[in-house]
């Protein structure tokens, strides 16, 4: 029988420590006890902030590898499998690689407390590290927050990127814009460079009192650069530079400022030439499952009538939600939403901003999760939220099938609320994508 990852991250799962608190302490503990894997890792861009983290390292991926880099992507969470997490040089890592390098990790921590992100954050740096031959640029994610976060113990990173920040995780972060800035901020570095998205007025004062306690440039949206949609294409300013570029390949105008966020980044990474050609390319070329994502395959499309369409969307917060409401008004179709939540979310706040847009809402659980919403407090709240039409339903295929019905002859399905939730639909779809070994 094939080993497989899956008993020891059920394993690792089991050390979270009883008390829940964001610290080093515990992956600095391992990383010594590994040989500190996270002083060998190519140069690193460190990106954080509430929406679009993922969207971001896409397009510098896209963008990197058009110019020919080897470029390594460490992400959270992911929708498939585990693998996903840690890609080498475009690849998810191996399900052997992976397996080696959790036990080696399960091993170095000695049933010692510790959270599951913190010890496969450790796998990934040793991943990273040992891959031959070496990356040439590693893109960082942080999974939550930044200070305190198991990706902020890399000391010197090319870049930090700080994308639009957003009210999310206030049980860990803070209950306000400006508390969670500052956890976010905590991310930048002495003398490094740092990029930031679009930022609400509050957020904006935090990054910029925080980069100047540190020394570090700071190349801010609306001020040092700028970018819009301009007819068919985009129109990129910084300073004297003006670049007239074609519009990204993700859906959504939320994605013009990611794509821009990259843009700045790609031009300060020292010891990359990129052309204007190459931006291009790597702009129309990107790709980023799950995020306003049309569905081209699997079971559900089966159950769709003739020239319906059926999208999937992660987004879980108020910010989310807005872009995803942009989105439909754009479109012109009333959406028929399949909506799964996590119980640490607020689906009233996340539905109001779409209700204008939604004829009607099916409500479902989260497959293998026992922290979802129940599909019946999310029909209370989407009926709160201004939705009249919403049932629950079983699942994502009896959702599908009542707003087929209920929709027209060619309705717009959006499948949204979670990215557990996405990643289960994709799962059923059978979307696997290709395995990376430490050698290829």
């Amino acid at each position: 029988m094939t080993k497989t990852v899956d008993p020891i991250l059920e394993r690792l799962a089991t050390l979270h420590p009883k008390t829940i608190d964001l610290s080093l302490d515990r992956i600095e503990r391992l990383l010594a006890a590994l040989g500190h894997p996270e002083a060998s890792l190519p140069p690193v861009v460190h990106v954080a902030g509430t929406n679009g983290k993922g969207s971001v390292v896409a397009f510098l991926r896209a963008i990197l590898e058009a110019a020919g880099a080897r470029v390594h992507t460490y992400t959270s969470p992911h929708l498939v499998r585990f693998n996903e997490r840690i890609a080498l040089a475009g690849r998810p890592i191996s399900e052997a690689d992976l397996i080696r390098l959790l036990e080696r990790c399960e091993k170095a921590n000695g049933g010692q407390p510790i959270t599951f992100f913190e010890i496969t954050t450790a796998a990934a740096f040793l991943a990273f590290a040992e891959a031959r031959p070496k990356g040439d640029v590693l893109l960082l994610e942080t999974g939550l927050g930044g200070r305190l976060d198991a990706t902020n113990v890399v000391a010197q990173p090319l870049l930090s990127i700080l994308t639009p920040i957003a009210i999310d995780h206030t049980q860990f972060l803070g209950t306000s814009l400006a508390e969670i800035a500052a956890e976010k901020a905590a991310i930048l570095k002495p003398g490094v460079p740092a990029i930031v998205g679009p930022q609400p007025a509050a957020a904006a004062t935090v990054i910029a009192a925080a980069a100047t306690a540190k020394r570090a440039p700071l190349f801010r949206a609306g001020r040092e650069w700028s970018i819009a949609a301009d007819g068919k294409g985009m129109r990129y300013r910084e300073g004297e530079v003006e670049l007239a570029l074609p519009m990204p390949g993700l859906a959504g105008a939320h994605q013009v400022a990611n794509a821009g966020i990259a843009l700045v980044a790609v031009r300060r990474l020292e010891g990359f030439a990129v052309s204007d050609a190459v931006l291009a390319q790597g702009l129309a070329g990107v790709e980023w499952p799950g995020r306003l994502q049309r569905l081209r395959q699997g079971p559900l499309l089966s159950l769709l009538p003739p020239g319906a369409e059926l999208w999937l969307d992660g987004g879980h917060n108020s910010a989310a939600a807005a872009a995803l409401g942009t989105w439909a008004l754009a479109e012109g179709r009333p959406l028929g939403l399949v909506f799964g939540m996590l119980n640490t979310k607020d689906p009233v706040a996340f539905l109001r901003l779409l209700a204008p847009h939604v004829a009607a809402l099916g409500a479902v659980p989260i497959p293998e999760s026992e922290a979802h919403l129940s599909p019946e407090a999310l029909v209370a709240a989407a009926r709160e939220a201004g939705i009249a039409d919403a049932f629950a339903a079983a699942d994502p295929a009896a959702a599908v099938r009542r707003l087929v019905r209920q929709g027209g002859p060619a309705p717009r399905l959006l499948v949204t609320g979670s990215l557990y939730l996405v990643g289960a639909v994709l799962k059923a779809a059978e979307t696997q994508p290709r395995e990376a070994v430490l050698d290829a």
